[in-house]
């Protein structure tokens, strides 16, 4: 790599000129411009983009904090890759780039996210998993960092963020399995700390209860969010001395761990055990029978939550004026035929 100097004597112009031509200044003109760009490309010379963030105060980077573990690598599915491209699509009309931060399971995410904060890598923060009590957002909210949360949290007040209609997943299932005769209705949840199963099962026991059903805290499934987890769910299902006759699931995948222990036992997926998933995951579309679940647009998510993050940022909240602060996305109810079926007959 040529250093900016040695560009400068190659073409015999001052350093500033050339400074001024690989910055886009419009006090260079169009000939020395072109010629400076076109010496640049063939001596392979690459401005230092660190130095100039120092001095320029920022990074044009923003940062996703995601979970990194096993688990998730070994249950990954598009989620975050179609999030990402809608986020691409708004920060890159603004020349911005996204950097995935991964943290560690094993490690905490606050004094992760603080580690990033400190060594100035991002202009402005995503995170996502969000906790019921999640320290993250306070610290990010003291320290007045650009940031939106992907996920709500009992932390802090009026920070920024677009969760999953979670509460409006879980009462439209339980509605429709109660019109379909069903009275004894398992779900699943996290067995975390993350607000997201609280919302869902919250959501399922003030269903039950609009129809005078009572809650059953052992119909409360709380396993990992993964394919493993939908087996160990099934298999506490199965032990149960008054099995229920249908379950919501909050992890699409879940479904396949769960359909696996229930046929091994000779229960069979929407004949015995109605079954309702959360989103339409590729992995999950060539389950027999197929499995009810709902659709969200991950792009059009992506979208909606980077124009929020660069509403909060004073260099672009010019281009996004009169966005909303807090937006629960909706999901579509996609019929399939794990649920297809009244208690009593036969699908």
């Amino acid at each position: 790599m040529k250093g900016i100097r040695q560009l400068a004597e190659q073409l015999n112009i001052s350093i500033g000129t050339v400074s001024r031509a690989l910055n886009g200044k419009p006090d260079v003109n169009e000939e020395t411009r072109r010629r400076v760009l076109a010496a640049a490309d063939e001596l392979g010379y690459v401005a230092n983009q660190s130095g100039r963030s120092l001095r320029q105060g920022e990074t044009k980077v923003i940062g996703l904090m995601i979970e990194s573990s096993k688990e998730t690598v070994e249950n990954a599915d598009n989620f975050f890759l179609g999030v990402t491209s809608g986020l691409q699509s708004v920060f890159a009309r603004h020349k911005l780039d996204l950097l995935m931060l991964p943290c560690p399971s094993d490690e905490d995410p606050h004094e992760y996210l603080k580690r990033m904060v400190a060594r100035r890598i991002v202009d402005a923060m995503i995170i996502s998993d969000t906790q019921r009590v999640d320290r993250r957002i306070d610290f990010l909210s003291r320290a007045k960092i650009p940031f939106v949360a992907l996920g709500r949290s009992l932390s802090a007040s009026n920070f920024p963020w677009v969760d999953l209609d979670f509460e409006g997943v879980a009462d439209h299932a339980v509605e429709r399995l109660i019109t379909l005769g069903h009275r004894r209705i398992a779900i699943t949840a996290p067995s975390s700390e993350a607000n997201l199963g609280y919302l869902f099962i919250d959501s399922y026991r003030r269903a039950l209860e609009r129809h005078d059903i009572p809650f059953d805290p052992s119909l409360v499934i709380r396993v990992r969010s993964s394919e493993q987890g939908g087996y160990q769910a099934a298999h506490e299902l199965l032990l149960l001395e008054e099995r229920p006759t249908a379950v919501i699931l909050i992890y699409e995948l879940m479904a396949i761990g769960l359909y696996r222990r229930l046929m091994e036992s000779g229960v069979m997926p929407g004949r015995d055990l109605a079954v309702i998933g959360f989103r339409d995951a590729p992995r999950a579309r060539f389950l027999q029978p197929s499995l009810s679940c709902f659709r969200i647009s991950l792009y059009d998510l992506g979208v909606a939550l980077g124009r929020m993050l660069l509403a909060t940022m004073p260099a672009y909240r010019d281009f996004y004026p009169g966005g909303e602060r807090n937006i629960i996305w909706p999901l579509e109810l996609m019929p399939g035929e794990s649920d297809a079926f009244r208690v009593g007959v036969m699908g």
